[in-house]
């Protein structure tokens, strides 16, 4: 199974686009699962039809669905929730101290990433296109997995000393239930033969600057991206007259620039769709938009590039270089920090730790330089680190 995430800045058209894609993939034949994670719910409205929770056929092959993180929330954290107050409460912290030990962040965001996992695995598509909120949120919401197991991992071990009670085991369990979910999310996020994001951007310098922190802040988090969509550029002008053709023409120049820039900057496919004068609604009509974007390209196999480990060493005389693939932009908020065996990596705010290989645990870095691959880190082997 393939799992395709869409995300960009709000209205650059992922909705669109994503629903494109599975239209695109059901016609060939393949079972396609279209599922929105965005609040704003308006895949419905791409196909001109009504969606609820549970994958409607909305045509031959395709199928679609709204994620309620509303709903999800209401329906399964509150058991969860109450027995982790009990255990807090039993252990003797009042009412309040247990009441906001138990507030979990983003738990409406995590629950959807619960059900997309769950609609993927419950019918018998072949490929899971999810539309996800603008970029801010979807960064947010593929970081919860990791963020989330290290909360409750603390949670849970402020309750080890209290585990007498059957009310106590019973929270333990179901902690342990929830780690394990978590690491079976993150491992499928992280999987690049199984799950790629695919940018969607307008070609202009604004968006460009966020998509290019994005594709940073994703490859921190091991995520793999295989494409870069810009979408709504302005049709050339060819041979047309007067003031109207050439605004055209300039605002088409301009965006070529952008996208040039951009392309020359980032080793992906940058594919591109231009503005059309009605929009695309229905099976049919997206399908056409898909047939433009992919230009006769597999929307699978066609762009799929093999995934950048996001961390390798190569031995240089003697010492090591660590890699670290991070595409940077000029003038990032860069920042690095050794925690023990870990290596905090800041870009831009976005912050992961990250563990060192076990053969530089005991070394010290020696210098540091961004290229084109990324951060490299120098390590001196002979300069070994007191434990």
């Amino acid at each position: 199974m393939r799992i395709l995430l869409f995300t960009g800045k709000g209205g650059v058209g992922k909705t669109t686009l994503a629903a494109a894609t599975a239209a695109r993939i059901a016609a060939s034949g393949r079972k396609a699962l279209v599922v929105s994670t965005d609040p704003a719910h308006s895949l419905a409205d791409a196909f001109g039809t009504v969606l609820g929770a549970e994958p409607s056929e909305v045509d031959t092959s395709l199928y679609a669905a709204h994620v309620d993180a509303r709903s999800l929330v209401d329906r399964s954290w509150p058991e969860l929730r109450d027995q982790l107050r009990g255990v807090f409460a039993g252990a003797g912290l009042d009412e309040l101290d247990a009441e906001e030990l138990t507030v979990l962040p983003g738990v409406d965001e995590l629950l959807a990433l619960s059900e997309v996992a769950r609609l993927a695995e419950s019918g018998p598509w072949e490929v899971v296109v999810v539309d996800c909120g603008p970029t801010a949120e979807t960064l947010r919401l593929l970081a919860l997995p990791e963020a989330i197991a290290g909360y409750l991992d603390r949670v849970f071990g402020s309750a080890r000393g209290m585990l007498a009670s059957a009310q106590v085991r019973s929270a333990a369990k179901s902690i342990s239930t929830l780690a394990t979910h978590l690491a079976g999310l993150r491992e499928v996020l992280t999987d690049p033969a199984m799950t790629s994001v695919r940018l969607v951007l307008t070609p202009e310098r604004l968006v460009v600057a966020e998509t290019r922190r994005t594709l940073a802040a994703l490859a921190l988090r091991g995520v793999h991206v295989d494409a870069l969509i810009a979408n709504r550029l302005v049709p050339k002008a060819r041979l047309w007259q007067g003031p109207a053709a050439s605004w055209l023409r300039t605002r088409r120049s301009e965006q070529d620039t952008v996208l040039s820039e951009l392309d020359a900057s980032t080793p992906l496919s940058v594919h591109v769709v231009e503005h059309r004068a009605v929009e695309p609604i229905g099976s049919r009509a997206l399908i056409d938009l898909a047939d433009e974007l992919y230009a006769g390209i597999d929307p699978l196999d066609g762009l799929r590039r093999p995934g950048v480990p996001l961390l390798s060493v190569q031995a240089d005389g003697d010492d090591y270089l660590l890699t670290v693939a991070l595409p940077l932009l000029d003038g990032c908020d860069l920042d690095l920090v050794r925690v023990g065996d870990d290596l905090a990596v800041t870009v831009d705010g976005v912050r992961r730790l990250v563990a060192l290989p076990l053969m530089l645990r005991r070394y010290t870095v020696i210098d540091a330089e961004a290229d084109g691959a990324g951060l490299v880190l120098r390590f001196a082997p002979g300069q070994e680190e007191r434990p």
